[in-house]
C-alpha cells in the first residue's frame, strides 16, 4: 500500500504542576510583543518604516537572557507580529495584557530545533514539561510548535508532526444534508445533533446565576468536547468509508414577500 508524507497538530495537556513556569514565560512572551507593537507604531508614524520579522530580531537580540525565555522563540515573536500586521493591515495590533479580566491566554511559540521529546517529557528552556501522551510523540517527526493556554488555565502542547497516511480505501459514495434541527443527515440515515448543550442548560444557568466562574467554563468546556468528539467520529467514518462525499447547498437566507 503507497503511502504520502502529511503533516497534522497534536494537542497534549501538560501537567498542572508546570503551570507557574508557563504562566512566568507567558508574561515575558507578552512583554516581547507589546515591546514590538510600540516599536513597529512608532517606526510607521515617524519613519514610515514598516519594520518586518527580521528588524526586530535586531531590536530585540539578547533580551531572553533577561526575560526567561529562549533566543528562538524571541525571534518567532516578532516574526508573527509582523505576519499578523501584515494580514490585517493595522499599524499597530492589540496589546498582550498578563492581568485583569480580559487577559490575553497564554502563548508561548517554539521552533523545532529547539524542542524534544524523551520519556514522556517535552525538553524546551531548560524545562521538562510533563505531559500526558496518548499519542506516542516518540514515533513522531516535530515540525513547529507552541504551548497554549485555555480559559480554564490548563497549558496544551500543540505540535505540527509528520506522519505516513495511507492509501484511501473507501469505495463508497454518500450526501450529507445540513440542517437546523440535526448537524447533519446523512443518505443513510445517520444523524448528528450538535445538541449536547441541551443535557446541561440547567446545570449551566446555576452556575452562572450563582456567579461561578471557574464552574460555567467547565461546563462550557464539557459542552466543547462533547460535540467535537462527536462531530470527529461522523466525519472520520464518512472519510473511512466513502471515496465522494457530496454536501448540499445550503442558504440560510430567508426571503419575504
Amino acid at each position: 500500500m503507497n503511502t504520502e508524507i502529511h503533516t497534522k497538530t497534536l494537542k497534549l495537556r501538560v501537567r498542572d504542576k508546570h503551570v507557574a513556569a508557563l504562566n512566568n514565560m507567558a508574561r515575558a512572551v507578552n512583554f516581547v510583543w507589546n515591546y514590538c507593537n510600540e516599536l513597529s507604531s512608532r517606526s510607521i508614524r515617524e519613519r514610515g518604516k514598516w519594520l518586518s520579522g527580521y528588524d526586530f530580531q535586531s531590536y530585540t537580540k539578547g533580551a531572553n537572557k533577561e526575560l526567561g525565555l529562549n533566543s528562538a522563540t524571541v525571534q518567532m515573536i516578532g516574526h508573527e507580529y509582523a505576519t499578523r500586521r501584515k494580514k490585517f493591515k493595522k499599524m499597530r495590533l492589540n496589546w498582550r495584557k498578563s492581568r485583569g479580566s480580559k487577559r490575553s491566554l497564554g502563548w508561548i511559540p517554539v521552533r523545532k530545533d529547539c524542542i524534544s521529546f524523551k520519556n514522556g517529557c517535552v525538553y524546551h528552556n531548560k524545562i521538562h514539561f510533563k505531559l500526558w501522551d496518548s499519542y506516542g510523540l516518540d514515533k513522531y517527526t516535530f515540525k513547529s510548535g507552541s504551548f497554549n493556554e485555555d480559559a480554564r488555565g490548563r497549558w496544551y502542547f500543540n505540535v505540527v508532526v509528520e506522519f505516513e497516511a495511507p492509501e484511501h480505501a473507501g469505495t463508497g459514495s454518500i450526501g450529507i444534508d445540513l440542517g437546523c434541527k440535526e448537524a447533519a443527515t446523512d443518505s443513510n440515515g445517520n444523524k448528528v445533533t450538535g445538541r449536547h448543550y441541551r443535557c446541561l442548560e440547567t446545570t449551566l444557568g446555576l452556575a452562572q446565576r450563582a456567579g461561578k466562574k471557574r464552574r460555567a467554563k467547565a461546563i462550557h468546556a464539557k459542552i466543547k468536547n462533547r460535540r467535537a468528539d462527536e462531530l470527529h467520529k461522523y466525519s472520520r467514518k464518512l472519510v473511512n468509508e466513502n471515496a465522494a462525499i457530496f454536501v448540499g447547498n445550503v442558504n440560510s437566507l430567508v426571503v419575504v414577500k
